[in-house]
């Protein structure tokens, strides 16, 4: 037996300490689709290495890689869900790059069915695999019209990305809108849009409301700063058009104001769970109650959230959600404060893992963690076995720690 590499790591205290890795946990690929809960990993992009990856250039993504890293996830059985804040949307991926991302991912998407290539998949439709976020990032907030001009303008941009996503065949997701944030004077002026847009959509969305931890730019989403009036707004819309709803998605990383939600959700709209600490208690969920998912950090810890869920489908719901509880800790860190960041700990991973040649972001998004929060963040994926390789993700950190004068 081999053994495992040993690293001198910085801790976040500003010590460093000798880690020997544990190795990675015994998961395994689904033989079948997962029953049990409807989910989607939330996928980040990889950008070309050599390309101009600083704030403000244009998003020049390695498709290979990209959509390598999606079938990936789709091997478990989780479908994706793309173009979303995961992949940095609004935050260095570009609508340009976003509409070849979607027409990409879901083709991708399509080929995975017609071949059967996965049984994970077995019997899956393209929606099922592939699910794409609509909003309104052609605009500048800064600069977009105001009043009845403002609003037009936010209805012409969700439509224009609303099109695109049904004719690439994924799942619509429509997501909250920084330009309505700014352009709307109440609740009415939500409804009005959303209305609108749900009577275009030809199939059933998925409603996303993400919380200002994510995007401090949507703070008073719904008409109101007040979380429970917003609610009351969120699911006036809901209730009204109940038939144009898939599901919704809650990113406000509290876990009581979603089970509330759930619980006043008709019965046909799901809830999959944007709280990424809390996931573990809202997707194990009480009796007959639970959500869904559609997670940012599922496309980190995707081997283990695959095993939980096979678990939950062989009626063992403790093991369940224990292997889920075994990664809590990582998703909390990964996703904390500033929670936007998040993305730096998610292609962290993925590099680690030798899912992407370097560790890069889009926009100069890399560099929005410290080394130490990222050496916290290699413990923790090691301690859930979610390092596969401990000898390449050894040499990675390494080579990291050397770069930034600590090792």
């Amino acid at each position: 037996m081999s053994t495992l590499p040993t690293l001198t790591l910085p801790t976040l205290d500003g010590q460093r300490v000798d880690y020997t890795m544990t190795g990675p946990g015994e998961f395994s690929r689904p033989t079948g689709p997962i029953q049990s809960r409807k989910v989607y990993a939330a996928a980040h992009v990889v950008p070309v290495m050599t390309a101009e990856n600083t704030p403000g250039s244009p998003a020049q993504l390695d498709w290979d890689a990209t959509l390598a890293y999606r079938h990936e996830l789709w091997s478990y059985g989780l479908g994706v869900a793309d173009a979303m804040d995961t992949a940095q949307r609004g935050m260095g991926l570009d609508w340009e790059a976003t509409k070849e991302l979607i027409r990409r991912s879901a083709a991708e998407a399509a080929g995975v069915v017609r071949s059967g290539k996965y049984p994970a998949l077995a019997g899956r439709s393209v929606r099922d695999l592939i699910a794409c976020g609509a909003g309104t990032d052609q605009l500048d907030p800064a600069t977009a019209p105001t009043g009845e001009e403002g609003l037009k303008k936010v209805l012409e941009a969700y439509l224009e990305q609303l099109q695109v996503v049904e004719e690439s065949g994924a799942k619509v997701i429509l997501m909250a809108s920084r330009a309505l944030a700014k352009v709307a004077s109440g609740a009415d002026d939500y409804l009005t849009i959303y209305t609108q847009l749900l009577k275009t959509a030809k199939e059933p969305v998925i409603l996303h409301w993400l919380g200002t931890m994510f995007d401090p730019a949507l703070a008073g989403y719904w008409g109101s700063d007040d979380v429970a009036t917003a609610t009351e707004t969120f699911l006036r819309l809901i209730r009204d058009n109940e038939s144009k709803v898939d599901g919704v998605k809650v990113s406000l990383l509290d876990a009581d104001h979603e089970k509330q939600l759930r619980a006043a959700l008709p019965d046909s709209v799901r809830l999959y769970t944007g709280d990424d600490f809390n996931y573990p208690e809202l997707i194990h969920g009480e009796g007959e109650e639970y959500s869904d998912a559609l997670l940012g950090i599922f496309a980190a810890i995707y081997p283990a959230a695959s095993a939980a869920l096979q678990a939950y489908d062989a009626g063992d719901a403790e093991r369940g959600r224990a292997i889920m509880d075994s990664t809590r800790e990582l998703g909390q860190h990964v996703f904390s404060a500033p929670t936007f960041y998040y993305k730096t700990g998610v292609a962290f991973l993925a590099w680690l893992n030798g899912h992407q040649p370097g560790f890069q972001l889009v926009g100069g998004l890399h560099s929005g963690r410290s080394i130490p929060h990222l050496a916290h963040t290699f413990v923790l994926a090691d301690r859930a076995g979610l390092l596969r390789d401990p000898e390449l993700a050894a040499s990675r950190m390494r080579s990291l720690l050397t770069v930034g004068g600590i090792q």
